[in-house]
């Protein structure tokens, strides 16, 4: 996905339901990110790290949709392992994980390794990031190897950034 293109109304099962994704953003920003694979610790502590900060995302209108090539099962098992690393996250954990044992979710959206997007047997999702404005456009797109883990006070900065210019047309 590149920076403009409107992201197609996929249809996914995630850990809190169907989503066809146009209707479930609504008239919300989204953070829509991939990680590798359920039960790794960087992913564990990186998706734990979104949950607690889950209010901080509210507060900006924007809601976060994690996505993996791992079954629907495994992210449910993987809710609660996540929680019980991460007691700091409040109530129910609050954001949907895509599950797309497929792959075709994430060979259309650009999430995989060059190298290892033809072979589902290695192929996992990298660490990609899109922010997408309400119009369904890809505003921001980040790509971190599966080694490496993400900032969420960067990916709130952004989101930051991206909204105030959108209402300050004079502002760079």
């Amino acid at each position: 996905m590149r920076l403009g293109q409107t992201v197609p109304n996929f249809q996914a099962d995630t850990t809190k339901g169907p989503i066809q994704f146009h209707e479930w953003q609504g008239n919300s920003w989204v953070v829509l990110f991939s990680h590798p694979a359920d039960f790794t610790p960087v992913c564990t502590t990186e998706l734990g790290r979104i949950a607690v900060h889950q209010p901080e995302f509210a507060k900006r209108n924007t809601k976060c949709l994690a996505h993996s090539v791992d079954a629907l099962n495994s992210h449910v098992d993987w809710v609660n392992d996540i929680k019980s690393y991460c007691l700091d996250i409040p109530g129910d954990f609050p954001y949907p994980i895509i599950a797309d044992p497929t792959r075709d979710l994430a060979v259309s959206l650009g999430m995989l390794d060059e190298e290892q997007k033809k072979d589902p047997e290695v192929g996992k999702t990298i660490r990609a990031l899109f922010i997408i404005s309400p119009d369904h456009k890809v505003r921001l797109s980040m790509f971190y190897p599966m080694s490496t883990g993400r900032n969420v006070d960067e990916i709130l900065r952004t989101i930051d950034s991206l909204q105030l210019t959108d209402r300050l047309k004079v502002v760079a």
